[in-house]
């Protein structure tokens, strides 16, 4: 059950949230002296604060700062009549986790706190694992607070004893290795090796002795016996990186050291027994590598035991704070400089897209301190690439600038309508209808902006 307090000089809506978030099974404070809500806060604790933003005397603001004060974990929803007023905007920045515009639907509010209670559920559970894991190799060093990452958090806490078969999909930069060895280091196999090797960068001929060993002799070039990184992983974990570009002829004996745990050496005819746990990663997509008969389908069901999917950072963009603050203090250490960054340079990283992901982020991060000589990174600081698409923007609105520096919107938009619809005129060849399909539009709302533009089609 959570402990719910709820603000607001009104009280039939404090009634109304009341009853309803009650039959949803929680504990319910409600008040409309934004004192008393203050005191109720510092004596009490609660899972989540619901406060109108506007209220006598005690803000929602001084409300939001106080909870704030006494546990910045604690959520604050804030309720509004106007969400478009810098107050929400304010309060957005100063750490609330949502707001409610009236009138509101009781549905919204519900599937708004259901889903509040459960991030807050789990991040209590992500710095739970946090405690018990290895800060070297742990979810510490792979950065990130969004809903996504803390699932793979979550997920690598509940399989890091056990020596079940991961794969782990996601693309190029994403820090696949890093979870690998999270995974290796937290696991009762810790004090056992962790191998690693690139499937996709040994020549197809040399892989299989690479993985598997070769005996003296077997082929041109082998003159001693070798051990194979499955051998010399015994007892350990082999992470098996880009795992999808793997030769064809290979993958049954792969699949075979996985399902027999045994295998032969190249040129030998003795079974040799390990016992290895198999990490796999690949920024393929092995379903339509099975489709296309480059990749065995038993050999991805053996692979796929459980499976981990590192989003994108394009999909995760509120980590990039975190990640650029954790980056600096990171390549700082190592020069014994000291660098901060200013809120105007986090925002044109967090709107580039790093099309690189992590990795991207990390040299880039890296090539700043290295070069910045003053102790605030600012936009000036970022490499072309990150700000080309503000300058670009900034380009086109000078361009439709009037003389006296402001922007005609409304001629703007009727340029760009009338330029459309005579190209789309030109590719249908004057067939008005046709050329309507073509801009989805319905024949009398294409006639209807033609006649718009009479003067000039």
């Amino acid at each position: 059950m959570s402990r719910i307090l709820i603000v607001d000089d009104d009280k039939s809506i404090r009634s109304l949230l009341s009853i309803m978030l009650k039959r949803e099974g929680h504990h319910v404070s409600s008040t409309g002296k934004g004192e008393e809500a203050i005191g109720l806060i510092r004596k009490e604790t609660f899972d989540l604060v619901i406060t109108d933003i506007r209220m006598p005397r005690f803000d929602g603001q001084r409300i939001l700062k106080e909870v704030k004060a006494v546990d910045s974990e604690v959520p604050v929803i804030m309720i509004t009549a106007f969400a478009s007023t810098e107050s929400v905007l304010d309060a957005m920045r100063e750490g609330a986790y949502d707001y409610i515009s009236k009138p509101f639907k009781t549905d919204e509010i519900k599937m708004i706190v259901r889903k509040v209670l459960e991030r807050k559920k789990l991040e209590k559970e992500t710095r739970d694992l946090k405690g018990h894991l290895r800060p070297d190799y742990g979810p510490t060093n792979i950065v990130g607070k969004s809903e996504k990452m803390m699932q793979i958090y979550k997920t690598m806490g509940k399989i890091a004893d056990s020596d079940v078969t991961v794969l782990i999909t996601g693309e190029s930069g994403t820090g696949k290795e890093l979870v690998a060895k999270a995974i290796h280091y937290n696991s009762n196999r810790v004090g056992k090796p962790f191998m690693a090797i690139n499937c996709g960068a040994i020549p197809t001929e040399l892989l299989e002795s690479e993985l598997f060993g070769h005996h003296k002799g077997s082929f041109t070039g082998a003159v001693t016996d070798k051990k194979g990184l499955f051998e010399i992983a015994d007892g350990g974990t082999l992470f098996l990186d880009e795992i999808g570009v793997t030769p064809l002829p290979l993958q049954p004996k792969l699949l075979r050291a996985l399902q027999e745990k045994e295998f032969k050496r190249v040129g030998g005819t003795k079974d040799i027994k390990i016992d290895v746990r198999i990490i796999a990663a690949t920024n393929k997509n092995l379903k339509k590598a099975i489709k296309d008969g480059s990749f065995r389908e038993d050999l991805f069901y053996r692979l796929n035991i459980v499976s981990i999917d590192i989003p994108p950072l394009r999909e995760r963009k509120e980590d990039i704070p975190q990640l650029v603050e954790f980056l600096i203090q990171k390549f700082t250490q190592r020069t014994g400089t000291q660098k901060e960054i200013s809120p105007e340079a986090i925002k044109l990283l967090i709107k580039y897209e790093w099309p690189g992901n992590v990795r991207e982020l990390e040299n880039t991060i890296e090539r700043i301190v290295a070069l910045e000589r003053d102790r605030l990174i600012t936009p000036e600081s970022l490499p072309h690439f990150v700000k080309e698409e503000k300058e670009e923007a900034k380009e086109e609105l000078e361009k439709i600038k009037l003389s006296e520096g402001r922007i005609n919107l409304e001629k703007v938009l009727a340029d760009t309508e009338k330029r459309l619809l005579l190209a789309a005129i030109k590719e249908a060849k004057g067939v008005r209808k046709k050329a309507a399909e073509l801009l989805g539009l319905s024949f009398r709302s294409m006639r209807y902006r033609l006649k718009k533009h009479k003067t000039s089609l």
